[in-house]
């Protein structure tokens, strides 16, 4: 799926809007290729959307590393996240939402748009400690069957909860910024076009 050099790799990144003097490095660094869903339902007549609560103990953090160490704060809040997982060799980004959602929530959905490709840095906090460039591609999704938060047990290790969340308070729930422009991003397609429940 990647070439570690050449040009193809090198327009790939600019066609992502990376420009050509970060290119180099971003080609040197491993990559991940990962894809979500923003999975919506009415209930009750008021949209809401499958969120997951990751076990505390999960390796990636989102966004570079602070240069100094901070205390770290106690949250009095959980931690709520879009579903979202690596694609596996030979599948498609969109397939892989429709699975990863499925094993993160214990429900079925369907995809209905691709809604933005988020691209960021991390440094692996287990094994190699690596930087990791990082492509999640988000779909909006509609929900088509099954009851949240039936996980297996082997999916309790990476989640500790699934939820549904009114869409109208997710945003403030998210924890990662640039996962709460992706749900805005989905609240402004269901605004103008609409999503049959």
């Amino acid at each position: 799926m990647w070439s570690a050099h050449g040009s193809e790799s090198r327009k790939r990144l600019e066609s992502w809007g990376i420009p050509d003097t970060v290119s180099a490095k971003v080609r040197a660094m491993a990559r991940e290729i990962s894809a979500g869903g923003v999975v919506l339902r009415q209930i009750s007549g008021v949209w809401h959307v499958a969120l997951i609560e990751p076990q505390k103990n999960e390796p990636e953090k989102e966004g570079p590393k602070p240069a100094i160490a901070k205390t770290p704060r106690k949250r009095s809040r959980a931690v709520l996240a879009l579903p979202k997982g690596l694609v596996d060799p030979g599948e498609k980004p969109q397939a892989a939402a429709v699975r990863e959602v499925r094993e993160e929530t214990g429900i079925v959905a369907e995809a209905i748009a691709k809604l933005s490709d988020n691209k960021y840095v991390y440094v692996r906090t287990w094994g190699d400690g690596k930087r990791v460039f990082k492509i999640v591609s988000f779909y909006l999704m509609r929900y088509v069957s099954g009851e949240i938060d039936n996980l297996t047990p082997d999916m309790r290790i990476e989640v500790r909860q699934a939820l549904w969340v009114p869409l109208a308070d997710a945003r403030k729930q998210l924890a990662y910024s640039n996962e709460r422009k992706v749900l805005r991003q989905a609240e402004d397609y269901v605004e103008k076009q609409g999503l049959s429940a």
